[in-house]
């Protein structure tokens, strides 16, 4: 009789088993209803204190309120991104180790062919959570003070036309770089090891503009010591709305960043949908919005599969331009 039941036991969880394989659902997932149960380590391709910590900090602190277990922010700004990235793609799959990722995560891979991950393919994509334009700023001592007149300006230069980035490969290098396919000139670029320093030797007079980051350089606007000229979105900016699009003089000019968040690669899709659920409820949040467009970036709320497209969308945006520009890491 005990043979009987422990038999009948046997049978009943090896029917159990099979069904939850059928379904698509491996029993590991079991393992996942307790989560967090532990505290998350969200890895964030920044030093303290700039625009991309910040919006880390923001979604940490909203995920800790929501998951009821501490999310903490790990900083890890060298190699551009490059070690964050390695680190959260050769971790486990488990929801425990998430990487705040952004364009410049895609950037990497047109500029550097020996990247130790694919930029997509050894990520599980969760959310995008926001897109963001640059800002082109110049010295309030500059002629220029339209969009016609910088491109004008720029095209009639005499002596060394420079622009000045956060750094080779960030956006701002790329946009210039985009600038003078578009507009025909041959700026040199200068790249700084940071946005704040870039900024720094822009108000001193050391080159002629920045397409800066608009969180970054808004401040600088409204204090007088730069003059903001136009946006790099397809067209004008709800928070900046006196700031024409670059594209209304130089048609199809566009560059637009963006904010998700991603895990390694093979994560359970219940876990991923979980993750992915909680991100768009702090979206959603009023405050969170309103820092978000006040900031100057659209919140976003892509599902994985979406942002998976997104991301490999712009793979291919980024190979193009650098081969047309012919950027390169130096």
């Amino acid at each position: 009789m005990h043979r009987t039941r422990i038999a009948s036991r046997a049978r009943a969880s090896t029917v159990a088993l099979f069904a939850l394989l059928a379904a698509g659902i491996a029993p590991a997932t079991f393992a996942q209803e307790d989560f967090p149960n532990r505290p998350i380590r969200l890895i964030t391709p920044a030093a303290p204190g700039g625009t991309t910590d910040i919006l880390s900090r923001v979604f940490a602190a909203k995920l800790t309120e929501i998951l009821k277990q501490q999310v903490l922010v790990d900083n890890r700004a060298s190699a551009s991104g490059v070690n964050a990235g390695e680190i959260t793609a050769r971790a486990q799959p488990d929801g425990y180790t998430l990487l705040l990722v952004y364009h410049q995560h895609t950037i990497n891979a047109a500029l550097n062919d020996k990247l130790p991950y694919h930029p997509v393919n050894d990520f599980t994509p969760i959310s995008q959570l926001t897109a963001a334009g640059l800002l082109l700023v110049v010295n309030p001592a500059s002629p220029v003070k339209t969009v016609k007149e910088f491109v004008d300006w720029t095209r009639g230069y005499k002596g060394g036309l420079n622009f000045g980035s956060a750094g080779i490969g960030s956006g701002g290098h790329l946009a210039g770089e985009l600038f003078n396919l578009m507009a025909g000139v041959k700026a040199q670029h200068i790249p700084y090891k940071g946005s704040g320093p870039a900024l720094a030797d822009l108000l001193g007079g050391q080159y002629q503009y920045n397409f800066a980051g608009i969180q970054a350089a808004q401040n600088l606007v409204r204090a007088g010591k730069l003059r903001a000229i136009a946006v790099t979105n397809p067209k004008r900016i709800a928070a900046l709305p006196d700031y024409p699009a670059m594209s209304e003089v130089l048609p199809g000019f566009e560059l637009v960043g963006w904010y998700g968040v991603a895990g390694p690669a093979r994560m359970p899709k219940p876990l991923v949908a979980k993750l992915h659920g909680e991100l768009i409820k702090i979206l959603n949040m009023p405050d969170v919005r309103e820092r978000i467009v006040t900031d100057g970036s659209e919140p976003v709320g892509s599902a994985p599969e979406a942002f998976r497209q997104y991301m490999l969308a712009d793979l291919v945006k980024w190979a193009k331009l650098v081969k047309e520009s012919g950027a390169k890491l130096e």
